[in-house]
């Protein structure tokens, strides 16, 4: 068995991995970064956060070709009997990805970063051994960051029968596959990845119903946020079952008959295929860390402090591996601050608020303080909302349905937390998590000119409902 030795090995080359292994070389590392696909990127580049967003883009032009209608526009297309060409679609997702993932490969190879196809497990706390077609080699190390991710949570097998690997249930990385485009699909699972799914399938055709075994479509995010994105979906989808949960599918020839569990929910029905996208667990048992000493909990995260050190002050574990919220955008942060510990520079994660956002249609985005994590924690705030119904912008894309909520502190006026519905939200919440970031008050916002007609000004007017100086609304005054 062959043994080489890096200085730094990284495990994992998604955004937290490859984004350590680039920073750790770029500061004079020798680094070796070992990835179990034959590309750079980790699932979210290559079968999950990238492609399916090239899959939505795709999904909003089709239903801006159907809204032209309603402006005078007939385009002679009968979106309800289209026929998606599934290859030529993938083919397009695929050319993106492929652009993403050529440009890291090029990037490794420029700072010199040693790329190892397998998949890797610890040997000891100083060695891993990769697999890769049934050859295996070890590599010795003497730091390593973990960024092995998290994979899909399947429905437990006892549900499925007789066959838990039918082709018709599908996870996140099979729907965005796009094999076939099924006449009646069911979505378990009201989360983001869930209703970004069911967004393409609804577009590309299917008959979309959604099963959430909670009382609302994305649990944790404040319900009037939900609330304009469920009127528009409600119509579209064939049914959406809340407070519902799957006891079991029996799998015939032609369907999948799936029993339900539920108030207002039928006690089966039957469906082309299923998505399952009930969360996602983190691979901490998958690494067999035990044998380098490091701790993983009863969930499978490894837990870190503020320098991403693990309980072995060699070993660093980023991304979704340590802990919640499992995004991208959280895992490449804790990346540079891992690769920059491991250097010896003084730097550590020290995030106040960490965004999250759904790509539905309309997008859902939020940052900071929930209203409702607000008032079980007995914080004393107040808001500033602006409807979209009264944003100039808004009414000529045709989409009013959409809000800017910001909460701010009684006592300082500081922002605690944004959220947004409408299309482009995620773009837009980006100037609510700086202004988090840098300790803005609501005057800081309302004075701060924004470009008009936008979306982005709905932040400004927010925030001048709040203080009551806004023009753009009539509310009644009040006492502050």
């Amino acid at each position: 068995m062959n043994t080489e030795q890096t200085e730094l090995l990284v495990l994992g080359a998604g955004p937290g991995g490859y984004t350590a292994a680039f920073r750790a070389a770029d500061l004079g590392k020798r680094v070796t970064l070992v990835e179990r696909y034959p590309v750079l990127g980790g699932v979210c580049l290559n079968v999950g956060c990238i492609p399916s967003k090239a899959l939505l883009h795709i999904a909003r032009v089709i239903a801006e070709v159907g809204e032209l209608g309603e402006h005078g526009i007939d385009l002679g297309i009968d979106l309800q009997n289209i026929h998606p060409d599934a290859r030529s679609i993938h083919a397009f997702s695929e050319s993106v990805v492929k652009k993403l993932t050529d440009g890291l490969a090029k990037m490794a190879e420029q700072r010199g970063v040693a790329v190892v196809q397998g998949t890797a497990r610890f040997s000891s706390p100083h060695s891993v051994t990769v697999e890769h077609n049934d050859e295996s080699h070890d590599i010795s190390f003497d730091q390593a960051i973990i960024a092995a991710g998290a994979r899909a949570t399947t429905l437990p097998e006892l549900i499925l029968k007789p066959d838990h690997d039918d082709p018709r249930i599908m996870d996140s990385t099979g729907a965005l596959a796009l094999d076939a485009i099924p006449e009646k699909l069911l979505v378990v699972g009201g989360g983001i990845i869930g209703l970004e799914m069911a967004t393409i399938y609804d577009a590309f055709g299917s008959r979309v119903s959604v099963v959430e075994m909670q009382d609302q479509l994305m649990p944790g995010v404040d319900s009037d946020l939900v609330r304009p994105l469920l009127k528009r979906i409600k119509p579209r989808y064939e049914a959406i079952h809340l407070n519902t949960t799957i006891t079991a599918v029996e799998m015939t020839r032609n369907t999948l008959s799936v029993s339900f569990d539920g108030d207002k929910a039928p006690a089966s029905d039957d469906f082309d295929a299923m998505l399952i996208a009930i969360g996602r667990q983190p691979n901490g048992d998958r690494i067999a860390a035990d044998r380098a000493g490091v701790r993983v909990d009863e969930r499978g995260f490894i837990p870190v402090d503020d320098q991403m050190r693990s309980n072995i002050p060699h070993i660093f574990a980023i991304g979704d591996i340590n802990g919640e919220p499992l995004l991208a955008h959280k895992a490449s942060h804790e990346g540079k601050v891992a690769a920059e510990v491991a250097c010896g520079e003084k730097s550590g994660f020290e995030d106040r608020v960490i965004p999250a956002l759904a790509y539905t249609d309309p997008e859902v985005a939020w940052a900071g303080l929930t209203e409702t994590a607000a008032k079980q924690q007995g914080i004393d705030y107040d808001k500033g909302v602006f409807p979209w119904a009264a944003s100039g912008r808004a009414l000529g894309l045709g989409r009013d349905e959409g809000m800017t909520k910001i909460l701010f502190d009684k006592q300082t006026q500081c922002v605690l937390g944004i959220g947004m519905t409408g299309p482009h939200a995620g773009d837009l919440i980006a100037e609510g998590v700086l202004a988090i970031e840098m300790g803005a008050d609501a005057r800081d916002l309302a004075l701060t000119i924004h470009p008009h007609p936008t979306l982005s000004e709905t932040i400004g007017f927010a925030a001048e409902a709040f203080e009551g100086t806004i023009t753009d609304l009539y509310l009644p005054r009040r006492n502050k």
